[in-house]
């Protein structure tokens, strides 16, 4: 009885209103995830899909998720503010979207020359990573829950060749998150529109270059047809880690088994949407090659001036904001060791085989 009085008296505050009256009257909940995604990319926008499938297969359909693509509800690019502004209850997205809000998002996602996927999920779940962005994130009264990654990305497609960092001069190019600024140091324009507008740019010429995912989701949306050169590797995101926004009030307002079902899908997908990408990624890109697509590698002078215009970067920035300063100070901590692990095992492997004969 106590319960439901005060789930009646919570109905009436804003904060509470998407969620509270579904739980209220019948013990079901509906809630609304918009995308960064359009519905063509069946992998990413899809992971959102089955997660919400998993949900509602977890609650005996108690917990319904409907999923809503990239401009249906809102743009794409507007994820943050919709969850934050209760519009929707959840979005799924890249925070690194949004580092003009505020640039600690980065580390939610992925940062240049940063963490693998396997290091970005051992910072946040058993190295403290989690716990400190998620301070931050409840400061717009939003919780982060990580739930897919693409792996290290492909370095985008390119109009002209890129041979040296004098190259990078005026270069104008679709890029997000920290990875623009630290191209802008170089020279280069960078710009961020949603991915149903990068082929027309690129084919207008609004644009020089663009990055998205990989070979996969890249092969969908046709750069090929507009952009000669592909380049490796993505350096701006060793990590590209979705993650599922969702908004705090209406998260504090679930039920216990419903918060697990949830917690429970998200990790589902945060294994299978990388694994996804990497058996469909190689026949991609052979695809694309034998298409006429030019694979390039970013020459090691330019990825050196990246890495250092990276380094400059992120220094900048810790010295003018504390939450940036706290996360990437933590951040370092844990790379520092991680990598001197990765290093000693899993580099050395993963070397030989890359340059040994195929079975």
């Amino acid at each position: 009885m106590k319960r439901r009085t005060f789930l009646s008296q919570a109905a009436g505050a804003a904060a509470l209103a998407v969620a509270t009256p579904a739980i209220a009257q019948s013990g079901q909940v509906r809630w609304r995830m918009t995308t960064s995604w359009p519905k063509s990319l069946d992998t990413i926008h899809g992971s959102a899909e089955l997660m919400s499938q998993r949900i509602a297969q977890l609650t005996d359909g108690k917990f319904q998720v409907g999923v809503f693509a990239g401009g249906e509800i809102v743009p794409g690019t507007q994820v943050f503010d919709a969850v934050a502004n209760s519009t929707v209850e959840c979005g799924h997205t890249l925070t690194a979207f949004y580092v003009g809000k505020n640039p600690v998002y980065a580390f939610d996602s992925g940062v240049a020359f940063g963490a693998n996927s396997r290091q970005q999920a051992a910072w946040l779940y058993y190295g403290g990573g989690l716990e400190v962005l998620r301070e931050v994130f409840r400061k717009e009264g939003l919780l982060n829950f990580p739930c897919g990654n693409t792996g290290v990305q492909m370095g985008g497609w390119f109009r002209k060749e890129i041979k040296s960092v004098e190259d990078l001069k005026g270069l104008r190019m679709r890029i997000g998150g920290l990875g623009g600024t630290v191209l802008s140091r170089l020279g280069a324009v960078p710009t961020q529109i949603p991915a149903g507008d990068i082929y027309p740019a690129l084919e207008r010429g609004t644009i020089d270059a663009a990055e998205w995912i990989g070979p996969y989701d890249d092969e969908k949306l046709g750069f090929a047809k507009v952009a000669k050169y592909y380049y490796t590797p993505g350096w701006w995101e060793g990590s590209a880690m979705i993650t599922t926004l969702v908004n705090a009030a209406a998260w504090d307002a679930l039920p216990v088994q419903f918060k697990a079902a949830f917690e429970t899908a998200a990790n589902e997908q945060n294994l299978l949407m990388q694994a996804k990408y990497d058996a469909r990624n190689p026949d991609a890109l052979r695809r694309l090659i034998a298409g006429g697509t030019e694979l390039r590698a970013f020459p090691q002078p330019v990825l050196e001036a990246c890495y250092k215009a990276s380094i400059e970067t992120f220094d900048d920035i810790a010295a003018k904001n504390g939450d940036f300063k706290k996360v990437y100070e933590h951040w370092k901590a844990f790379m520092n060791q991680s990598n001197s692990w990765f290093r000693v095992a899993e580099h050395r492997l993963d070397a030989f085989r890359y340059g040994a004969a195929v079975w």
